[in-house]
């Protein structure tokens, strides 16, 4: 196959596109390398790929009309893994221009160039993020997601609908992945667990959030990984006993689905906390707050419905992942 990962200087971006380069794909990575965090990491990033036959890098900015067009022109996509986007629900509420550009903008035009050059499948980062308000436990991609809780998580859901739509007029095959609080080696600097790290290190106090009543249900990167690589080689299929009376918020009779790509393991904020003080083997300091806006409690994905569609479910465990972020992040950071 030959690949479009957007993204690609990114946290999952990157993971996605080496594993991707291991099995034999071509790959063409592109990514805007924009300064939401630090830049360096990003090319850093960038330079785990260079070197590995079939990549091909290109800086452009999913949100460019003309340029994504063009771009889609001039290469001969098979599939499309869409990892771009403007992360992050704090910084919605600081900068909500940047994610109307780049998750519903550059979205439409990552839907236009697959629709007009008929890509086999196109699979997209959604969020957990989209459950919102949403109560009921664990999260299931048949319960409806219509009360998001911020601007980032709504921006996210718009996608689904979006990618339905050119599904439905165009047969295009979409597939979203809810993707719940992803954690390792390379991951994104402004994440708590990277903020965490940092501020043991240097000996300043870390901010837990809600009193310390959280709990999230951390995905490691290689189970990701995975997930997004087995649905990415089986393309949405209409589901043959959808019913128009009684509609199935996670499939279509059009070829669209969405499923959930977490560990099914929540872990309350504290009991993350004892086990990165145990990797780092060094005691927190902590500085208890409120709930911040567009925050939810919990997070808790079913994942059933990814297992049976390709046949796994994620496996580390969160003492596996986090000792081998810590490792990654004392000889990055030195």
């Amino acid at each position: 196959m030959k690949i479009l990962v957007t993204g690609v200087a990114g946290f999952i971006g990157m993971h996605v596109a080496k594993r991707l380069l291991q099995e034999g794909h071509a790959v063409v990575g592109i990514d805007n390398l924009n300064d939401y965090y630090e830049v360096a990491l990003k090319r850093d990033r960038l330079a785990q790929l260079d070197n590995q036959p079939g990549f091909r890098f290109h800086p452009l900015d999913v949100s460019d009309s003309r340029g994504m067009a063009t771009f889609f022109a001039e290469h001969g996509f098979s599939h499309v893994a869409h990892l771009a986007a403007q992360a992050g629900v704090r910084y919605s509420l600081k900068n909500p221009q940047a994610y109307v550009d780049a998750n519903l903008t550059g979205f439409g035009h990552i839907l236009e160039g697959c629709r007009r050059h008929q890509i086999s499948h196109l699979v997209y980062a959604s969020t957990s993020s989209v459950y919102g308000s949403n109560a009921r436990l664990p999260f299931s991609e048949h319960d409806p997601a219509d009360h998001p809780v911020s601007l980032y998580a709504a921006t996210k859901r718009a996608n689904e609908l979006m990618a339905h739509a050119y599904s439905h007029l165009f047969g295009l095959p979409t597939t979203g992945l809810r993707l719940f609080t992803v954690y390792g080696p390379w991951g994104r600097p402004d994440m708590a667990y990277a903020l965490f790290t940092r501020a043991i290190l240097e000996n300043r106090p870390i901010q837990v959030f809600n009193q310390g009543g959280m709990r999230r249900d951390f995905t490691y990167i290689d189970d990701v990984v995975e997930g997004v690589v087995r649905v990415l080689g089986q393309p949405a299929a209409a589901n043959p006993a959808f019913d128009r009376m009684c509609p199935d918020p996670a499939s279509s009779d059009a070829p669209w689905r969405i499923y959930n790509l977490g560990s099914h393991q929540p872990v309350s904020l504290e009991a993350f906390i004892a086990v990165l003080e145990r990797c780092l083997n060094k005691k927190a300091l902590r500085e208890y707050l409120p709930m911040q806006s567009g925050d939810v409690e919990e997070t808790f994905a079913e994942v059933s419905d990814l297992a049976e569609a390709v046949g796994y479910r994620p496996q580390t465990s969160l003492e596996t992942g986090l000792e081998r972020f810590v490792s990654w992040y004392r000889s990055y950071y030195a």
